[in-house]
């Protein structure tokens, strides 16, 4: 990747315009990424204002990535590299939803593009389509799993995320974190909802097996 190259860590650090000079620097650096100024001086070329967005997502986007690909190295190019493609995007942008759902949508593209150049495949249709005993007669794929709610070891869910099997991981994050819905989780990994939800059915019962295995009480046994 070219991502090394990319301006925009230089422009994080440029001074600060005299208007805002006075500002707390937590509060300029939390300030509202749907700014519709800074936005539209982002789109009209003001190098500036891109920095503020980018600084106001960069953790965001990059945590998406991590999650998505489960290695740092990865995540960090992949996160450059949607930032590059904002750069080049950003005047396309027309406010049809949220623009931090739109970034978040350019983000995951450029990651499932990363993917597929890896030749990983995504979702396998012989194994979503295949019944485990663990699922049993009649089981709804669609609802929640109540046993990953509730208060939990945050570091120790981190960690089961990334040992998922890619497929299982990209749709749980998609559908769980992200919040995508399986007919649109369905449409970026070109695959019918039924497997989106099988997957997803499938990640929540590993989720909860590597929870039960971390809990205390499993440890005592």
């Amino acid at each position: 990747m070219t991502a090394s190259r990319m301006p925009i860590p230089q422009s994080d650090t440029a001074p600060a315009k005299p208007a805002e000079a006075t500002r707390p620097a937590r509060p300029a650096v939390v300030a509202r990424a749907a700014d519709p100024d800074a936005l539209a001086r982002a789109q009209a070329g003001d190098p500036h204002a891109f920095a503020d967005i980018y600084g106001q997502h960069k953790r965001r986007i990059y945590s998406l990535c991590l999650r998505m690909v489960n290695n740092a190295a990865e995540a960090e190019d992949l996160t450059q590299e949607a930032f590059l493609q904002l750069h080049r995007k950003i005047a396309t942008f027309r406010g049809d939803s949220a623009f931090s759902t739109w970034l978040h949508r350019l983000a995951i593209n450029v990651v499932l593009m990363h993917l597929r150049k890896k030749g990983l495949q995504v979702v396998s249709l012989d194994e979503a389509m295949e019944p485990t005993h663990e699922e049993g007669p009649g089981r709804s794929f669609g609802a929640p799993d109540l046993s990953l709610t509730g208060s939990i070891d945050r570091m120790a869910l981190e960690r089961a995320i990334g040992s998922l099997p890619a497929g299982y991981r990209l749709i749980f994050v998609l559908h769980d974190i992200e919040g995508y819905e399986h007919n649109e989780i369905a449409s970026m990994l070109d695959c019918s909802i039924g497997n989106s939800k099988s997957q997803l059915h499938k990640a929540r019962l590993k989720l909860r097996d590597a929870m039960r295995a971390h809990s205390p009480t499993e440890r005592r046994r």
